[in-house]
């Protein structure tokens, strides 16, 4: 499986960025999708979770209300849509399945 997340970048604090990450696999519905992130000098942490059928989500508490995790089936591709950004949101951010990570996309959150 490969997973390749695009869409991060450079944005002022409260700003806006839509992640995506597109899954070569068959059957995508199958699967729960999930987006992590690393900061500088941080351990691996979990931000969301979305099941199979997008129907049901999971968010960290640090990113609660600001982030909204979708997936398009027919695309293959989940999304992360971050609002309200703050400087400790930089990170680079992977978007997983299962065990498996792909590679990350960086955002930086200047304040």
């Amino acid at each position: 499986v490969q997973l390749q997340a695009s869409g991060g970048g450079l944005v002022q604090a409260g700003g806006s960025l839509r992640l995506s990450c597109t899954a070569s696999v068959r059957t995508f519905s199958n699967y729960v999708m999930g987006w992590f992130r690393q900061a500088p000098g941080k351990e691996l942490s979990w931000i969301s979770t979305i099941n199979g059928n997008g129907e049901s989500t999971q968010y960290a508490d640090s990113v609660k209300g600001r982030f909204t995790i979708s997936r398009d089936n027919t695309k293959n591709t989940v999304y992360l849509q971050m609002n309200s950004l703050k400087p400790e949101d930089t990170a680079v951010y992977y978007c997983t399945k299962g065990n498996t990570r792909g590679q990350g996309t960086q955002v930086t959150v200047s304040s």
